[in-house]
């Protein structure tokens, strides 16, 4: 990213405070959110939901309290400690964790936006399929189910990958170009929808869902509060785990944190509602009837959803989605790696990360199974976060010492790796052993690492002394 930024004469002051010159108003964070929340992802969340059994009332309210606690969380967490400091997430950690410790952080999110990627890949390929009558994959399906699909996802993986690596120009001249296209194919494939399931009234809008299902084969049962805590921390690891501190610094104030209801409203309510009325369509079919009455979940393919709304169009809307969420990702976790790697170009270690997407990609359960995979996404990153609030917010009631690691020169500040290693372990154990929605865990593991981190570091620093 430096060369190319050198090489473009742009500046990104990844190791220095943004100055006021180069500051941006609202409107640049209004459209970014609308058209980032809209792509691949939505295709697959919000026929997954419908597959959990929600009610209307569990899935309707319960996104628009999620998406609320989202903003939320943006707005007086993300925002209000982005335009304090104007600092990436990465300089920020480093200046609090040390160099070396900074490295394990990078790692992680590197391979996790791999596999989300890999999902998008997945979504793609389910489009470009159609023509080659392509079997598709089943929502239990974890290995490849053809040639076909393996060549598919291939080329799927190349061309995006091929695209990233050309640098952030070229991924954000892409995502700009292709969003509002997106956005009007998830309201198109929505209003289609509503035609085919001849709703008339909003009273047969809400008998859609009902009082809810059973969940399909293989799923877990929804209420309200799996949907509104799913949809607060689905990018947990982005608002209360700091990732968008890199896009708030630009910010002129933190109000501008607002625009993120851009993104949950127009991606997470409508898109994911429009993709769940596609799937509603699809479960009328006999095709998936014969799914279920042979005990079956009928699959999530979100092409052929889409083409059976709105035609050729729909292909080329799934394409374009998973295109937008898998090049920005390929090319971040590309930088991720690339801090672990610092004389690795960027070009190479963003092919590096998009081939680790694509053989990701090549397993359908990395996308039949968002839901769960979104949730540990959150879960595993969005502590580290809860380390830099804490320390903005509470450092000096607890006497201790901001951006320690740069102020005493160590690379590896064990209060954090404590803090987050026993409230991950902790947390998750409890999952695990006692079946609890790994959602519900995420907001105690990011309260209890803020806290040990503030007990550890105080207590570790009056021993320096």
């Amino acid at each position: 990213m430096q060369d190319e930024n050198q090489n473009n004469q742009s500046e990104e002051y990844e190791r220095q405070a943004v100055p006021q010159s180069k500051l941006k108003g609202w409107k640049s964070f209004l459209g970014m959110y609308a058209g980032e929340h809209a792509a691949g992802t939505e295709f697959m969340i919000g026929p997954l939901f419908l597959t959990a059994g929600v009610s209307a009332f569990d899935l309707l309210v319960g996104l628009f309290v999620g998406n609320l606690m989202a903003v939320l969380s943006w707005r007086f967490f993300t925002a209000e400690i982005a335009v304090k400091n104007r600092l990436t997430l990465y300089y920020q950690l480093e200046k609090i964790c040390g160099k070396n410790l900074v490295i394990f952080y990078n790692l992680a999110n590197g391979i996790l936006f791999c596999f989300l990627a890999g999902a998008m890949i997945t979504v793609s390929a389910t489009a470009i399929g159609i023509p080659f009558q392509m079997e598709m994959p089943k929502l239990t399906d974890t290995m490849p189910n053809s040639a076909t699909w393996v060549i598919i996802v291939l080329l799927v993986g190349a061309v995006i990958s091929l695209v990233a690596s050309k640098g952030y120009s070229m991924v954000s001249k892409a995502a700009n170009w292709m969003s509002p296209f997106i956005v009007l194919a998830f309201l198109a494939c929505g209003i289609v929808a509503l035609i085919q399931l001849e709703v008339h009234s909003f009273s047969d809008f809400w008998n859609i869902w009902g009082e809810g299902s059973e969940p399909f084969p293989g799923q877990i049962k929804y209420t309200f509060w799996h949907v509104a805590i799913w949809s607060w921390f689905a990018n947990a690891a982005m608002h209360i785990g700091m990732s968008d501190l890199s896009v708030f610094r630009f910010a002129k104030n933190s109000s501008s944190g607002w625009m993120t209801a851009a993104g949950m409203y127009v991606g997470h309510y409508m898109a994911w509602i429009a993709a769940a009325l596609l799937y509603a369509v699809y479960v009328k079919t006999p095709e998936a009837q014969a799914f279920l009455a042979n005990g079956e979940a009928p699959p999530v393919a979100p092409g052929p959803l889409a083409y059976n709304a709105i035609g050729f169009f729909g292909i080329i809307a799934v394409v374009l989605a998973g295109w937008t969420t898998a090049n920005p990702t390929i090319y971040r976790a590309g930088l991720a790696f690339q801090a672990i790697m610092p004389k690795a170009s960027t070009f190479w270690v963003t092919i590096l990360a998009g081939t680790i997407a694509t053989i990701a990609g090549l397993f359908p359960a990395f996308a039949m199974k968002l839901l769960g995979f979104v949730a540990l996404y959150g879960f595993i990153l969005a502590p580290v976060g809860a380390i830099i609030v804490f320390e903005h917010f509470f450092a000096d009631q607890f006497n201790i010492v901001k951006n320690y690691a740069e102020k005493t020169g160590i690379s590896f500040n064990w209060a954090v790796l404590l803090a987050w290693a026993i409230s991950f372990g902790l947390f998750y154990t409890l999952s695990i052993t006692q079946g609890i929605f790994l959602s519900f865990l995420t907001l105690p593991a990011w309260l209890l690492c803020g806290v040990l981190f503030l007990v550890f570091s105080r207590t570790l620093q009056k021993n320096k002394v």
